[in-house]
């Protein structure tokens, strides 16, 4: 299956959301590798007029990770908007800016999901974290 075929990449696509100014996170960057192709929900850091624009769509709220973090829940929280991801790593422009292009859509780099995901230790994550190790180290030779 194409990656703009996924259930929640169209959906993340319907925003209208404008390319330049969104990176998609969590676990989707772990979709657009093809290391996971089951994923709930997927995360989208948004600056500039990608975050207006999902302010046009939702009411803002608070975000569990990181202090001033605001999102937006939409598709009954499946898809979940974010104006910032960890902020005291990143700004979301170095999130946005050192993205990955994958079938014209911008996914966090893995070196950054494998630092959340170890950080956030959750035990879906440590088996992300393995995957993403493997993954690295098969491409690095």
């Amino acid at each position: 299956m194409y990656l703009r075929e996924h259930d929640l990449i169209r959906k993340v696509l319907s925003l209208g959301l404008p390319e330049n100014d969104f990176v998609i996170a969590g676990s989707g960057p772990l979709l657009a590798h093809d290391l996971r192709w089951e994923v709930g929900d997927i995360d989208v850091v948004a600056r500039g007029a990608a975050w207006e624009r999902a302010l046009t769509l939702g009411e803002p709220e608070d975000a569990p990770f990181g202090d001033g973090v605001r999102r937006v829940l939409l598709f009954d929280d499946r898809v979940e908007v974010l104006n910032g991801w960890f902020p005291d790593i990143w700004t979301v422009d170095e999130l946005i800016d050192g993205a990955e292009v994958i079938d014209g859509l911008r996914f966090a780099a893995l070196d950054n999901v494998r630092v959340w995901k170890t950080l956030l230790g959750r035990s879906k994550d440590h088996l992300d974290v393995k995957l993403i190790n493997e993954y690295l180290e098969s491409v690095a030779h």
